[in-house]
């Protein structure tokens, strides 16, 4: 314990305990009860800096001051240490990263831990000198430094709690003990005496360090007196402690209001934010008994110096006495007045002319009084800024009204900037002529009353209303009458507060008019329905059907769980009506709470700038919620679905039957259209849960994309019951497409062009994902552990149909995993691909279409290795089509498990593929297969592959006893076709054959004992075009037809005449030259005719070379 009464004392004392004690390297300091330490601390790094020539105990080579008095995370306290130490952008930029992480994983923002390699880097930066942390934590734990990275033995660190600007807690037996488990603290100090000890002009020096520490933190702060300050937390405290409880008086909501109109914070234009800050930063919590002692020996003198506040109630007779005779004193000089009487007895008549010397009154509040309403006490009070009326009634002992022109009488009303009734029903006050008066009025307040019939006299008046509250009406059948045009021209509206308005059954149609409104409250509004905002300015929104919060705030924040009412009974909840509640558009949108909603069906929070979406905190007990739309939200980081995972059976939904297929009933429907494939992680359980009765079509895109999917509104989906969608950048239009659509088209028909492909498979399945230009983290999400809730977990286990196009940064689409219901797999326009399915990956069987196209970079389809072991006998039993297109780097197709067969496959097309040299590979060197059987091939089209050499590496025999067609053009190391061995005695017709007579001549065969003989296929068509050059295709010459092809070749040929008659010209113009040559000529002795010669071989070289270029040209063309 120390001897101070003073900060400069304090400081003096702890660097003397610090100097002579320096194996004392944590110290934590308490103040006088906490009051005055952040003080105290702030003013050692000045004190420590100033020193011309410190000790060697107070020598440090850096001194870190750490504000954490609004604690939010050890994360935030790491991050602010590794700014104070200047550490580089690298690692400056981790804090960004991972909060982004963590906002995907769901984390909490309080929950969140420090970053290992920050604390590496901060242990780095500080282990070489020794330096002094000084530390204001605002947590209620214990620090332990090297958890941030701070090296405990190697500087001293000195901190506090901060728990508010004078807060004090209470020395009880329980703070002791919370005191005494503290393991990484070798000091505790505090000072004998306490705040009530302290003189009056010690106790005002400490509120003025303590101010300071709180104007330090606001830049717009800097200019306003630390007194300001003061005031505002004498004001306050005076507010919380000073009333009885049968008063119940509740006006702590309206502080920051009181501080301005009482002129405690002058009017400027950062008023209303130096008020919400310093409201936030001051506390009234602490030691009930300190904080009385303080109230009565130092606040009381305070107040009665600044003359700012009267407070009259529970005055006995004698009392009364007593202040009637200093009564008109004090409200001549009071700028702010309180009355209120207990409610269970009867308020005596306050007189008519009481404040009628009240020339500085700012704030007037008076509850449970009586007074004449004709003429109140405060009709001369000309200065009156707020004007809160409770409980009060209406008393006139003359019963004479005194005719006298209202705006005269009642120009009190005109500098009014805050009107509150509270179960006051004084219609006179808002009559349309006074309301008129009221032009400046910033925010009516009305509650318990006839609001609605108040408020239909606000239609074009009060220009600047700002806030608007109208809390439970006494009359409710009022609501439909006066409601559409109450808020018409409310330009400036930014609070609407209806809470309790249980007969409303539609909004104000006025309402979208009121283009700044910021919240919108409807607690206990049950009649509404639908409720549709198109405000785009909206940032918080509140429906509660258990009911309106006791109390509300003076902010655009929503209120408290703890002022918001528990549970009602059954019987209530089911009168709650809402359905649908649309904020779409809401773009500022990030505070919302629904609470008690049975009936509510469909929640579109379209482009809202909401980042987590939590079903246990935020969207509450909604049992018949079917359609969330979530388009358009581009912040949003995580749904946290609670208990809605546990409603499945609840949530029946009918998937768009295919033709001719039964409409199939489903539990649940997912459409999601993302760019960051991150949120994922919120979409994988919900699917999960569903499991095979769910449906979910996924978009990884960005709004740049073409495409042709998307989401409708629900007015359009008949049948669809629950939808659940992703953000994106933009709106799609969803085309509920057959279940299965057309897979590929057979090949066969000699009119066919070689250069046909089949279209790809545009039939989605029931669980479908498609990844798309623009998406990004697709990559490293693939790379992610599996086992975790990702989407690689989605791609492995709830993945049916896959489509990937039109990216260029990725490398890998697949993951090195099992995939267990993929069907069908298309893939196109990915130039930066190695290969579909790495090393390591394995299908359980379930593969029936691989469709591929225009991948530069591939060498492979499916990769060699991997566990094949695993699944033996599973890889590809399914697959039906193999389609491949224009991919000039790939080496092989697909390698082999350890199945020798392809029982199931039934079309091969490739095409454009120039390094392939074969198909199917061994998939490692365990596994060296002799023969390969394709029992259900019927189809073989390959067109320009000209380094494929056999179907199967290694010497493996292809056999197809069902082979139907071959197509094949452009093959010219091709030496062997499939074998016919087993081919079934009854088939009619043997495999027709197409391809040119130089390969035809070049194939080997086996006999016809092992089915491989020319015999057994039909006579080939070749084609006109034998040689090499004249039948290569063109990659890019895409769907050309034979009669195209035609057109091309005449015009190669009139390319190639025109080259012969330039040469022509050429010649001519030579001849020509030769007889006017210049004598010049003559002068080097060159005969004419030799010199015409010349010329004539260079035109006829030139000649030759534009028919040999035509030709060339032609022979292109013709390609």
């Amino acid at each position: 314990r120390i001897d101070a009464r003073d900060v400069a004392g304090a400081r003096e004392k702890i660097l003397n305990t610090i100097q002579r004690n320096p194996n004392y390297i944590n110290i934590c300091f308490d103040g006088w009860n906490s009051l005055g330490a952040t003080a105290v601390l702030r003013s050692i790094p000045q004190a420590l800096i100033s020193m011309k020539s410190p000790p060697p105990g107070l020598c440090f080579g850096r001194i870190i001051y750490i504000d954490c008095s609004t604690w939010k995370s050890k994360r935030v306290m790491q991050r602010t240490i590794a700014h104070e130490l200047k550490l580089d952008r690298k690692t400056m930029s981790m804090f960004e990263e991972r909060d982004e992480e963590d906002d995907f994983n769901g984390v909490d923002h309080g929950s969140r831990d420090v970053i290992r390699e920050v604390t590496a880097m901060i242990n780095r930066a500080l282990i070489q000198t020794r330096f002094m942390l000084i530390l204001l934590n605002g947590s209620t734990d214990e620090v332990t430094p090297s958890e941030f990275g701070i090296p405990e033995y190697h500087g001293t660190i000195i901190w506090t709690f901060s728990r508010g600007f004078l807060s004090m807690p209470d020395f009880s037996d329980e703070y002791v003990k919370q005191v005494e488990v503290f393991t990484r603290t070798d000091m505790f100090i505090y000072t004998l005496q306490s705040p009530a000890l302290l003189s009056e002009s010690e106790l005002n020096a400490l509120f003025h360090e303590e101010a300071a520490s709180i104007v330090s933190r606001y830049p717009f702060m800097q200019d306003i007196p630390l007194t300001m300050v003061i005031h505002c937390w004498c004001y306050g405290f005076f507010l919380h402690r000073s009333f009885h409880s049968n008063i119940r008086l509740d006006w702590e909501a309206q502080v920051p209001n009181f501080w301005i109109c009482d002129g405690i914070i002058q009017e400027g234009t950062s008023t209303m934010e130096i008020s919400y800050a310093l409201d936030s930063e001051i506390s009234y919590e602490g030691d009930a008994y300190l904080l009385n002692r303080l109230k009565i020996k130092t606040i009381m003198n305070l107040l009665i110096n600044m003359e700012r506040c009267l407070i009259v109630g529970f005055l006995s007779p004698q009392k009364r006495k007593i202040v009637q005779a200093n009564m008109q004193t004090i409200l001549a000089e009071a700028s702010s007045i309180f009355i209120a009487f207990d409610r269970t007895i009867n308020a005596p008549r306050l007189p008519d002319a009481l404040f009628e010397l009240s020339i500085k009154l700012g704030v007037l509040i008076l509850s449970s009084c009586a007074f004449n309403f004709v003429s109140p006490p405060f009709i001369h009070c000309h200065t009156l800024r707020f004007l809160g009326l409770s409980n009060c009634t209406h008393q006139n002992d003359t019963f004479k009204v005194e005719e006298e022109d209202c705006i005269t009488k009642w120009t009190c009303l005109h500098n009014l900037w805050v009107l509150d009734l509270r179960y006051t029903d004084w219609s006179e006050i808002l009559s349309e002529q006074k309301i008129c008066l009221m032009a400046n009025l910033i925010e009516l307040n009305i509650e318990g009353v006839r609001c609605w019939y108040y408020t239909s006299q606000l239609q074009k008046k009060l220009p600047y209303l700002q806030r608007l509250r109208i809390i439970k009406p006494a009359h409710q059948e009022e609501t439909l009458t006066g409601i559409n045009s109450s808020l018409e021209d409310k330009k400036q509206l930014e609070i609407l507060d209806l809470s309790g308005n249980s007969k409303m059954e539609n909004l104000p149609a006025s309402l979208s008019e009121a283009n700044k409104l910021r919240m919108l409250v409807l607690d206990g509004c049950n009649e509404l329905e639908n409720v549709v905002l198109p405000n785009s300015s909206l940032r918080s929104f509140s429906f509660d059907g258990y009911g309106p919060a006791s109390h509300w705030t003076s902010t655009d924040k929503l209120p408290q769980m703890s002022s918001r009412p528990e549970s009602p009974p059954a019987v209530e909840k089911k009168h709650v009506k809402i359905c649908k509640i649309s904020l779409e558009g809401c773009t500022f949108l990030e505070d919302l709470f629904l609470r008690g909603l049975p009936n509510l069906e469909e929640l579109d929070l379209s482009e809202c700038a909401i980042k987590v979406l939590d079903f246990g905190a935020m969207v509450v007990d909604v049992p018949r919620l079917k359609r969330l739309f979530l388009l358009g939200c581009e912040r949003l980081r995580a749904i946290k679905w609670g208990s809605r995972l546990g409603l499945g059976g609840h949530l029946e939904c009918a998937q768009q039957p295919s033709p001719g297929d039964q409409q199939e009933s489903l539990k649940l429907q997912v459409h999601a259209v993302v760019v960051d494939a991150r949120l994922s992680r919120s979409l994988w359980a919900l699917i999960a849960q569903a499991g095979s009765n769910g449906y979910s079509n996924i978009k990884f895109t960005s709004s740049t994309s073409a495409c042709s999917d998307g989401v409708v509104k629900p007015e359009a989906m008949e049948g669809k019951e629950m939808t659940v969608v992703g953000s994106s950048e933009q709106r799609r239009r969803y085309d509920a497409a057959p279940k299965y659509g057309d897979v590929f088209i057979k090949i066969g028909d000699g009119a066919t062009p070689m250069q046909a492909f089949p279209q790809g498979p545009i039939g989605q399945l029931d669980r479908h994902i498609e990844i798309g230009d623009g998406s990004r983290n697709v990559q490293s999400e693939i790379e992610a552990d599996p086992y975790f809730g990702n989407f690689a977990r989605l791609i492995r286990y709830y993945t049916q149909s896959l489509h990937v196009h039109d990216v260029s940064t990725y490398s890998n689409i697949m993951l090195p995993e099992r995939l267990g219901s993929l069907v069908w797999c298309r893939v196109e326009r990915c130039p930066s691909l190695n290969a579909i399915f790495p090393n390591g990956a394995e299908e359980n069987g379930t593969l029936e279409t691989m469709w591929a196209s225009e991948l530069l970079m591939a060498r492979c389809i499916w990769s060699k290795g991997g566990r094949i072991f695993a699944w033996p006998y599973s890889r590809f039993r399914g697959l039906k089509h193999l389609h491949l297109r224009r991919c000039p780097s790939l080496r092989f197709a697909l390698a082999m498990g350890r199945r020798s067969s392809f029982p199931s496959l039934e079309t091969l097309h490739i095409i454009h593929c120039g390094s392939l040299r074969h198909v199917f590979v061994p998939g490692d060197e365990h596994n060296q297969h002799r023969s390969v059987e394709f029992p259900k091939l019927t189809t073989i089209h390959l067109h320009d592959v000209p380094a494929l050499r056999e179907m199967c590496e290694a010497a493996a025999e292809m056999v197809a006893p069902a082979l139907e067609t071959i197509r094949i053009r452009g093959c010219w190391s091709l030496r062997r076709l499939p074998s016919l061995k087993g081919r079934e005695p009854g088939m009619r017709r043997r495999p027709t054959v197409e391809m040119e007579k130089d390969v035809w001549d070049a194939l080997e065969w086996d006999g016809v004992d092992a089915g491989h003989h020319p015999s057994l296929y039909e006579v080939p068509v070749h084609s006109r075009a034998t040689t090499r050059g004249a039948c290569s295709g063109s990659p890019s010459s895409g769907e050309t037809t034979n009669g195209a092809a035609g057109v091309l070749v005449v015009a190669g040929r009139l390319h190639a005449a025109s080259s012969v008659m330039s040469g022509c010209l050429i010649i001519c113009l030579c001849v020509w030259l030769c007889w006017f040559v210049d004598r010049s000529v003559w002068a080097c002795q060159l005969p004419p005719i030799w010199f015409g010669l010349l010329c004539l071989c260079c035109g006829v070289v030139w000649c030759v070379h534009l028919v040999l270029d035509g030709i060339r040209k032609t022979d292109q063309l013709a390609e």
